[in-house]
């Protein structure tokens, strides 16, 4: 099982955020982490504290990082279609990955946060109009990462030439978040490259799910990474639950799990965490 780490908030003063981010994402590392991982949001979301809570928007976060480590996969725990035009998106993640060396992950999904779109201006289409952008987005980034040239024409997206140079060093994995039964899994088996599942007894039901979608499209099933999340607690009781918690996942068929901090972990607490997931 591989692990990555989850970064989802941020410290006050903002002069304490670069040090930090930096620190965090370069221990990790060097911990045996596979991937390096922020929210794509605006205002923080009210399950990690109030909206005016500090948060980084993601692909400048990101970006930073790749010039402050080496090997670590990079990407958003997910982008909000409604976000970016998917053409610029496309661009965005390219240089991402060009300059990471080739580290750059697609993040992505239909988006949700009300508050923070209407807050500061941000169109926010209805979720049936999301999901119909979604499956374009997927379709344009797909192509763009392909070398295909041809004009796009959608519903809701029209590219004239869908020009990407420099093209990216390898074309960047795409993960989507979310486990809706009918759209969400659908679009995993169609054009996905890994999903994002939250924990709990429903997993083995959405994984059945996902697989029925496999089969209806002609996919293989195996194909596609699963990963979901696990919070880690403070103390010697945290790393106790996330060795449970990563045995019942593996069970599950889940082959990456994304860690949330509550605190700083140390160095061996990070090294302990490698260590049990490697054992699965």
């Amino acid at each position: 099982m591989k692990l990555g780490i989850s970064l989802a908030t941020f410290p006050s003063p903002p002069e304490r955020i670069r040090p930090e981010l930096v620190e965090v994402a370069q221990r990790a590392e060097a911990a045996g982490f596979a991937s390096v991982w922020v929210m794509d949001h605006y205002f923080q979301i009210r399950m990690n504290g109030p909206a005016e809570d500090p948060m980084l928007e993601g692909y400048a976060a990101l970006s930073f990082l790749a010039g402050k480590t080496e090997r670590v996969e990079l990407g958003t725990l997910v982008t909000g279609v409604h976000y970016r035009h998917p053409g610029l998106l496309a661009k965005i993640v390219t240089t991402l990955d060009v300059l990471s060396g080739g580290r750059a992950i697609l993040g992505i999904g239909a988006g949700w946060n009300e508050d923070e779109s209407r807050g500061l201006g941000v169109p926010f289409p209805p979720l049936a109009e999301r999901f119909e952008r979604l499956e374009e987005t997927l379709q344009i980034c797909n192509q763009m990462w392909s070398d295909d040239e041809t004009p796009y024409k959608g519903r809701h997206y029209q590219l004239d030439r869908p020009l990407n140079s420099p093209q990216a060093l390898r074309r960047p994995p795409i993960l989507i978040g979310g486990g809706g039964e009918k759209k969400t899994l659908r679009l995993v088996a169609q054009y996905a490259d890994a999903c994002n599942l939250f924990p709990g007894p429903q997993l083995p039901h959405k994984l059945d799910v996902l697989r029925r979608h496999c089969e209806d499209v002609g996919r293989d099933y195996d194909q596609i990474s699963k990963t979901s999340v696990h919070h880690v607690k403070p103390g010697a009781d945290g790393l106790t639950e996330a060795a449970a918690a990563f045995r019942e996942l593996a069970g599950y068929g889940i082959d990456a799990v994304h860690l949330g901090v509550i605190d700083p972990l140390t160095d061996r607490r990070l090294e302990q965490l490698v260590e049990v997931a490697a054992d699965l």
